[in-house]
């Protein structure tokens, strides 16, 4: 395209389109006059009388403030008072009509028409000279003419190729007008899982705090998830040996079997939170549950284990944040909202958003159930507990987290609510120990360890980032993978998905029945095949959920070896499993059964006191 700008003239003196229409906006022009416009017939204005010949658009104008009127020398100037048929015009289907009247009078009028460019080799046609009126001006030189000529890879404007019909309101929000029909960040498309002649593609693994979805190779099989790509991606790192030798050594305790195993498998500055459990210099844990069923499964079941036990070895304050708020604001599928509300007789979506408040009370419940330490604990729901300090802290992370970083971070777009985008503030400010006064006072210094699933580590990017520019402590993090689905690997247990997922609300019957029934196995086809090569409790779900349960490695490594050697069938693999997810709810549902209203209001009591001084190491290693 030319280099030149709208206004400028090209070499040959030519005047651009541009130019013509800056010089025509200066012409002293009359205004025009008996346009004789119509307004549609059916249409009928408020303030005409009843007189047959009174419709708006007949030969007798009903107001001198009519310009669109026949047989009236008006201008239309808007300047005054705003005239009566544009009061009328605004209905859609008139101020249509008098658009395309509009149009078809200009269209009709003479005016004058842009001096046509003429090529290189066009200057001294007869077309030329006569368009140039003799003033003897030459076509345009070969050099701008090329850049002139539109190239393969010009698009068209979509106004161009799609005009349509104007519309006139001076009732149109400005900022209706202002959103972009698209988003201006697009969601990248996943690929499909297959073509459309059904052969299939690879896919890769995408693992955000809303999605979990496993990779699919080029023969379309699922893979399982790739944790140590997405510990690279996210920055983290992994635990190794060595770092489990420490903790043994510096807390006394043999590492619980989710972290020796590797359930617990990478984290952000875990040795900075030795430190000071060495040191005596105070800390705590922080996590969260985002509310999304009435009753938890085995999978949310496994941070709030893992951490109520961490609070037992290291005898520190815990907060446990219940994103209520989050779980209404995240629902972006309008169809499945319906359906919820719908099924809870809402009317209103403050009933819908009660309805996520009371469902989080219930899964206090549930949390309360997994042993933690009542006077070192306190737990908080979002809808009930931001204010004060608190929010504070969330206006102030609020402002260090920009729009882009949240799109980049978390696939947000602009047809997401703005409350998705500012909820990583709010899963933010509980990192920061002023936070909470009834526990630290003013004090800003006292970093958080947080044990979380891996998809929720992007929230914490963004804290830690904040904390810098704040001058607070960054918080510790300790990642957790998934408890997949009963189907496999590349999967994890879904709430909203009864079969994949075995809830700590199921009694013994239903537990054995879906791990028998759905439970993937590693095991052979056939009983024959299985005794001859034996199995791969790498992939079978049951040995899968006992290491995530059983603490006694050497049944564990017994399980795996008869099971490798085809000695153990799959039958008695998924046997031991049952009996096991089976004991640990019976014990989950016997100290559920135990909490009160007294006890939630309890540890939802942010005036309640609690102290944060360490206990000294033995003293710790006494109460675990």
């Amino acid at each position: 395209m030319s280099s030149l700008t709208p206004d400028q003239p090209s070499k040959s003196g030519a005047m651009t389109p541009g130019a013509i229409a800056t010089q025509f906006s200066k012409l002293d022009l009359p205004a025009p006059t008996n346009l004789k416009l119509s307004l549609p017939n059916s249409a009928k204005s408020p303030t005409t009388s009843s007189a047959p010949n009174s419709a708006v658009g007949s030969a007798q104008p009903t107001s001198a403030l009519s310009p669109l009127s026949a047989g009236t020398d008006d201008t239309g100037d808007l300047s005054g008072p705003e005239p009566e048929a544009i009061i009328v015009a605004r209905h859609k289907a008139r101020s249509e009509s008098m658009s395309e009247q509009i149009s078809e009078r200009l269209a009709q009028m003479k005016l004058p028409q842009p001096e046509r460019i003429f090529g290189p080799d066009e200057g001294e046609s007869p077309a030329a000279k006569e368009t140039n009126q003799g003033e003897g001006r030459q076509g345009v030189n070969p050099d701008e003419w090329e850049k002139l000529k539109l190239g393969d890879d010009y698009q068209v404007p979509e106004a161009v190729k799609e005009p349509v019909r104007m519309t006139h309101s001076r009732h149109t929000s400005r900022a209706d007008s202002a959103i972009p029909k698209e988003p201006t960040i697009r969601e990248t498309a996943e690929p499909s899982a297959s073509t459309s002649t059904g052969a299939p593609v690879a896919k890769e693994q995408v693992i955000t705090p809303f999605d979990v979805e496993a990779g699919v190779d080029e023969n379309g099989k699922p893979l399982a998830i790739d944790y140590e790509k997405l510990t690279k991606r996210f920055g983290a790192t992994l635990i190794d040996q060595a770092l489990l030798d420490r903790f043994e050594r510096v807390t006394g305790h043999k590492p619980h079997p989710l972290l020796r195993r590797g359930t617990f498998y990478s984290h952000r500055d875990l040795h900075f939170i030795l430190d000071r459990y060495e040191k005596g210099q105070p800390f705590y844990l922080y996590t969260g549950r985002g509310p999304s069923t009435g009753s938890m499964h085995m999978g949310h079941l496994i941070p709030f284990m893992f951490t109520a036990w961490l609070q037992k070895v290291f005898n520190v304050p815990l907060v446990i944040q219940i994103t209520d708020d989050e779980k209404y604001l995240l629902q972006r599928d309008v169809k499945k909202q319906a359906e919820i509300m719908k099924k809870i007789k809402a009317k209103k979506p403050l009933e819908l958003l009660r309805y996520y408040k009371a469902m989080g009370q219930d899964n206090i419940k549930d949390i309360v159930a997994c042993g933690f330490i009542p006077e070192k604990t306190f737990i908080f729901s979002d809808l009930n507990h931001v204010s004060g300090t608190f929010y504070e802290n969330v206006t102030l992370i609020a402002k260090c987290i920009t729009q882009s970083q949240s799109r980049n971070t978390f696939g947000f777009t602009d047809s997401d609510n703005v409350g998705t985008l500012h909820f990583a503030a709010i899963q933010a400010a509980p990192s920061f120990s002023n936070s909470f006064p009834q526990i630290f006072g003013a004090r800003d210094d006292v970093p958080a360890l947080i044990p979380c699933a891996i998809d929720q580590d992007p929230y914490f990017l963004l804290c830690r980032d904040a904390a810098d520019r704040l001058q607070y402590r960054k918080p510790a993090l300790i990642h957790a993978k998934f408890l997949p689905a009963l189907q496999g690997a590349g999967t994890k247990m879904s709430a909203s998905k009864e079969n994949t997922a075995i809830f700590v609300s199921d009694d013994a019957k239903k537990i054995a029945k879906k791990i028998k029934s759905n439970a993937f196995s590693g095991g052979g086809a056939t009983q024959e095949e299985h005794k001859k090569n034996g199995g791969n409790p790498d992939v079978d779900i049951a040995y899968q959920y006992l290491s995530f349960f059983e603490d006694d490695d050497a049944k564990m490594e017994s399980l795996a070896k008869g099971y490798r050697a085809g000695t153990l069938s799959t039958s008695e693999m998924k046997q031991a499993c049952i009996e096991k997810i089976q004991e640990i709810v019976e014990e989950f549902q016997k100290n559920r059964a135990a909490v009160t209203d007294e006890t939630l209001a309890y540890y939802q009591d942010s005036t309640r006191k609690i102290d944060p001084r360490p206990k000294a190491k033995a003293e710790a290693a006494a109460t675990a």
